[in-house]
């Protein structure tokens, strides 16, 4: 049957797909746009099953923050190039995908993201084959209702930083000055790179591996062992000024710690504002999330 330009257009804007492909697909259809439609879906997942195995080292952060900062998303997207990165293909995706991470609240977690019958992989798969390059979302992070939530994007969105702060009231929120401390802290995060928002949530395990290298550092020192595990605990302090976020040296001022940072401010607020949490996504790069 005949296939006018306007059904054509319609499936496209229904499904992002190719001219050639939407018509191609309302063909062999009939001019069913359901059927036309799992037509393009198949045809994509068959094109993503191909490219599967090529390198996805390139894309960007996707992010997005509720109007009270009450909840925030962070999200990875990745592609082969930085030329599919940068088209508006691919920034649209990244859209959908925070999109339909909001629509499933607290039902969104890993699983969820890779479910071939879900949301977002037949998505992927679409562009993928209208844009020829493999694709993934391979992490997202999501805070809600637990405090505020700010963020901080960088190096043009391959970098992205999320860090929920407890203790805010409206009218703290509302002032320059904390607006001000986000920024620090999440500009902090971005270019410390932290691994835990506070001692407490370093496990014991990585604990004990910093103490048994200094142990063996001073193992033939003759010290006795109670002087040696003293200094141990000492050296300790060198460890968490490098991992836990308060402990680090502020980049503002190396003098002060972030927790200096913080108590500071909070005495010029007049509140009690801590930190919470955090996440700091890098394209490419697999990194914790407190």
């Amino acid at each position: 049957m005949a296939i006018s330009a306007a059904e054509v257009k319609k499936l496209r804007d229904q499904t992002g797909a190719g001219m050639m492909d939407c018509k191609s697909a309302l063909e062999e259809a009939n001019g069913n746009f359901e059927e036309a439609n799992t037509i393009l879906r198949k045809k994509g997942l068959a094109s993503a099953a191909k490219k599967a195995g090529r390198a996805t080292s390139d894309g960007l952060i996707g992010f997005a923050v509720s109007d009270d900062h009450s909840a925030g998303t962070l999200v990875e997207v990745n592609c082969e190039t930085d030329f599919v990165a940068n088209t508006d293909d691919f920034k649209n995706l990244i859209k959908n995908v925070l999109t339909e991470i909001e629509k499933a609240g607290h039902g969104a977690n890993d699983a969820w993201l890779k479910d071939a019958a879900g949301p977002i992989q037949p998505m992927v798969a679409l562009l993928v084959g209208k844009l020829g390059e493999n694709m993934a979302v391979p992490r997202f992070v999501r805070y809600a209702g637990q405090g505020y939530v700010g963020q901080y994007i960088h190096l043009g969105g391959k970098l992205g930083v999320m860090v929920e702060f407890s203790g805010v009231t409206p009218a703290v929120a509302a002032k320059d000055e904390f607006q001000a401390l986000v920024k620090e802290i999440a500009m902090q995060i971005a270019a410390a790179g932290p691994l835990y928002a506070s001692r407490s949530e370093v496990p014991a395990d990585a604990l004990e591996k910093e103490k048994a290298i200094y142990r063996g550092q001073m193992e033939n020192s003759g010290k006795p062992a109670n002087v040696i595990e003293k200094i141990v605990e000492g050296k300790l302090g060198s460890y968490y000024g490098q991992v836990v976020l308060v402990d680090q040296p502020s980049i503002r001022d190396p003098k002060m710690t972030v927790n200096d940072v913080l108590n500071a401010a909070n005495k010029t607020l007049g509140s009690t504002v801590g930190i919470s949490r955090f996440a700091r996504l890098k394209v490419g790069e697999t990194v914790a999330a407190s």
